[in-house]
């Protein structure tokens, strides 16, 4: 790793840029001065917004997941009974299962939606899905993604490099994973990075305060966000409510322990009033689901349990020696919601994953704490994700978003990142078209993706491009090129075999096991490299 650690010690300080270094704004003879609300913002970026949010728009039609009913039957609730049964009705097999601040954000939607069409709002009209609840809740996923937008914008404008600040954004607000996930699928994960966006900002602009307050506003949206928690935790405590000496500052501290207990008050307070605590909490973590979702997220488990796939077919036609669970052999096939019975290899616990999740994270809090800047801030809070990503229990395919959003903010920095950001992108990026499996849409994700990685991807590469130093790098570039070359032909069996195989039940799990563990050995590599990178760079 030595090659990628000389790479690493090129970055550039960590400064602001001065006005002569900004784009010029939108002239008062531009096409859209309309748009006067986006301050000054380019004609590009508004190009950008615009063409965009027509594209989104043509995918009102497309293919929606069951999300799409789950968030549908979250307005009803919300809008139709008081707070005190949102957490206990089970009208709909889609419980309301986000934390409070997600529910009183669909209260606030569901009171629009109840004027446009009060069948959206009704507890009863399941699995409703008229034009009119469909417009509305794609609208809803446009509107909110802003937040993400206007983050990206106040990037570029403090950017130390505004021209590759503004490939970055673009790659973000563009990014294939929120529109395979947010506008296709179904979900509001670009609103929620906006957030996420929104407190890294401040950290970058050294409002500490503000970054922790906005970050327990987001915990408060969705828990998932947790993972990142460790990396602020060390990160506001060391560069906010200590000084340089070490030494804690009593008022700081106060302060910020208030703020974020204050946005958890206003969240959890009712339902701490209600003696609802525990019923929201059994709704928020249900533990008895099983290590891999029903798609195996390309993480470590999933070359875990695609070893005990292989090792069963060994025991069955070679006489290894080795006891098989009987109970193991179905559910190692499927990836089961349920419990997860692996049929060679002993069975993975909960603790399991959790001890080595910690110890992971432990070894890039300590480096944090040693060097508690924005930059080292960036990358131990990219990899408290990637590592709860890639060792965490019953992890979602989906969950691959808490890696890349923040690993794209690095892209920049010098060749080492962004190679590393290049595979991690392309793995990621790939490991979520399961998620996507009709006819028409297929093309559709896949041309997106090709034209989103020559609008983002070759410009990086141009403008960051090193020569590998010595032979054995120039051999590690070859099989790291190779490997996402080999994408294509993944691409072409997982469409073919399942027309060569006339749909077999007996293998008809192969297209989605090979897909994750290609993926997953990508995702692994970058992650191999992100960890490297950070734990030998000075900062």
């Amino acid at each position: 790793m030595s090659a990628i650690v000389r790479r690493s010690q090129t970055s550039p300080p960590d400064d602001q840029c001065d006005d002569s270094q900004r784009p010029p704004a939108l002239k008062p003879t531009s096409a859209w001065t309309c748009l006067d609300f986006l301050g000054d913002a380019t004609q590009s970026e508004v190009d950008i917004l615009l063409l965009s949010t027509a594209f989104k728009f043509l995918l009102f039609p497309a293919y929606r997941s069951t999300d799409f009913e789950v968030h549908r039957n979250w307005l009803a609730i919300t809008h139709s009974l008081p707070i005190s049964q949102w957490y206990y009705d089970t009208t709909s097999e889609w419980t309301l299962d986000y934390p409070p601040f997600f529910a009183y954000f669909e209260k606030l939607m569901s009171i629009p939606a109840s004027f446009i069409d009060p069948k959206i709002v009704d507890l009863q009209n399941l699995q409703y899905d008229a034009w009119t609840v469909i417009v509305y809740q794609r609208l809803t996923v446009i509107v909110t993604e802003l937040v993400l937008g206007a983050a990206l914008l106040r990037f570029i404008r403090g950017s130390v490099d505004p021209s590759r600040q503004r490939i970055l954004s673009a790659s973000l607000f563009l990014h294939p994973g929120f529109l395979i996930i947010d506008h296709i699928h179904f979900q509001y994960n670009g609103f929620m990075f906006g957030i996420l966006l929104w407190s890294i900002l401040m950290a970058r602009e050294g409002r500490q305060l503000a970054s922790g307050i906005l970050f327990a506003v987001l915990l408060n949206f969705k828990h998932i966000y947790m993972y990142l928690a460790p990396a602020y935790f060390v990160y506001l405590l060391r560069s906010y409510c200590m000084s340089p000496a070490g030494a804690i500052i009593p008022t700081r501290f106060v302060s910020l322990a208030n703020s974020v207990l204050l946005v958890f008050l206003a969240s959890l307070g009712p339902f701490v009033l209600m003696g609802q605590l525990p019923q929201l909490l059994s709704r928020l973590f249900p533990f008895t689901r099983g290590l891999n979702h029903a798609y195996w997220a390309p993480n470590a488990w999933a070359l875990v349990t695609a070893a005990d796939r292989v090792l069963l077919q060994l025991v069955r036609h070679l006489d290894v020696g080795l006891v098989v669970n009987e109970s193991g052999i179905a559910s190692t096939s499927r990836g089961l919601v349920g419990d997860t019975i692996f049929a060679v290899i002993p069975n993975i616990k909960p603790i399991h994953t959790f001890v080595i999740t910690i110890i992971f994270q432990m070894v890039y809090l300590i480096k944090l704490w040693r060097a508690p800047t924005y930059k080292s801030f960036v990358a131990a809070l990219t990899l408290c994700g990637y590592t709860s990503y890639m060792f965490g229990w019953h992890v979602h395919e989906k969950a691959v978003l808490l890696v890349l959003v923040p690993l794209t903010l690095l892209a920049s920095e010098n060749y080492a990142y962004y190679k590393t950001f290049v595979i991690a992108s392309v793995a990621g990026i790939f490991s979520l078209f399961p998620l996507i499996f009709t006819p028409a849409e297929t093309l559709l994700k896949i041309a997106y993706s090709l034209i989103w990685g020559a609008m983002i991807l070759y410009p990086l590469h141009k403008q960051l491009y090193e020569f590998p130093s010595s032979l054995p790098w120039v051999l590690l570039e070859s099989f790291e090129n190779a490997y996402l070359y080999g994408f294509a032909l993944l691409q072409v069996f997982v469409t073919l075999f399942p027309l060569v195989t006339g749909g077999n039940p007996d293998t008809e799990f192969l297209p989605l096991m090979t897909t994750s563990v290609y993926c997953a050995v990508g995702l692994i590599w970058a992650f191999i490299r992100l960890s490297t990178l950070y734990i030998t760079q000075q900062y």
